[in-house]
């Protein structure tokens, strides 16, 4: 197990170190970055400084090394916008972001796993059809115009939920039920195709012959053994959205990781973008860390060894 484990950090390391080339290139990639580091009308004597300061006066792969040397001590440089340190930055961007995350999986969770059951044990059936007509409606509407007409509906017509901000519970009800809404229509053809592989197995078949229930075969000896794709689906999902659901922030205002991105972007300020692409880098790793360390405990079947 410890020995599955240092291997798998070493695949995480050998992908950040990867991102981490291509962060740095971008730098270069988008224009001078010591014109982007000053005023516009900066003058020759502004620019040459902040070349110096920036190190952008050395050979690149000094230049890169240096970059690497300040990851590995969680310095990403100081945006180029705000004049604070981009650590900073995301330190207050990533709460929210986590919270819309795990709420919205939540959500589509408690979506996904009854109607992906119920669909697989009639299959062919009319919960089946209706999970699949189901599965092909929340698969087709784009994540913002589902916000934009829960928006249109429930905070401007029915006055029922605020249509942005981060004050209270509420601000979270509207962006949350549209990612979990998405993610569940995905999330139910992993657990629907999922169930229908177990139902197959022979121990199914003689738990059945052996006289129990439909609900104790299913709760005992199907669920956990048709969750391995769900997990998956879950952690590399969560990996994602924690970079930001940057459609979903935009649209409900929603002050996380996502949002500080596109600001970042369209202000051409590369370390705020070098440390955003790092951090969702960064959550994607550990994301498929937890998932393949999620499999031996669910299946003690699976071995790390």
């Amino acid at each position: 197990m410890v020995g599955y484990l240092l291997e798998r950090l070493v695949y995480a390391a050998l992908v950040l170190l990867g991102v981490s080339l291509a962060a740095f290139l971008l730098m270069h990639l988008s224009g001078d970055p010591a014109m982007m580091a000053v005023p516009s009308d900066a003058p020759p004597e502004q620019i040459a400084e902040a070349r110096r300061t920036l190190g952008l006066d050395r050979s690149l792969p000094e230049q890169y090394l240096t970059f690497l040397g300040r990851i590995a001590r969680g310095d990403f440089g100081t945006s180029f916008r705000h004049r604070v340190p981009t650590v900073t930055l995301l330190a207050a961007r990533i709460p929210p972001t986590l919270l819309l995350a795990v709420t919205s999986l939540g959500l589509a969770v408690v979506m996904a796993v009854p109607i992906g059951v119920a669909a697989a044990v009639s299959r062919g059936g009319a919960m089946d059809i209706l999970g699949r007509v189901l599965v092909t409606l929340g698969q087709s509407a784009p994540v913002f115009w589902t916000g934009i007409m829960s928006i249109l509906l429930l905070a401007v017509r029915w006055r029922v939920l605020p249509a942005s901000g981060y004050d209270s519970w509420l601000n979270l009800l509207l962006p949350a039920s549209t990612l979990g809404i998405y993610s569940a229509a995905e999330m139910v053809r992993f657990v629907r195709n999922g169930v229908l592989d177990v139902l197959r197995e022979d121990y199914v078949r003689s738990a059945r012959a052996k006289g129990l229930s439909s609900r104790v075969v299913l709760s005992r000896h199907v669920l956990r053994n048709a969750l391995i794709p769900l997990v998956t689906f879950i952690g590399l999902r969560l990996g994602v959205l924690m970079g930001g659901a940057v459609v979903t922030e935009a649209v409900f205002g929603w002050p996380g990781v996502g949002s500080l991105m596109v600001d970042a972007v369209l202000s051409r300020d590369v370390p705020l973008v070098q440390a955003t692409l790092m951090m969702t880098a960064g959550a994607v790793a550990l994301a498929n860390l937890a998932v393949d360390l999620a499999y031996g405990v669910i299946d003690p079947r699976i071995s790390h060894g």
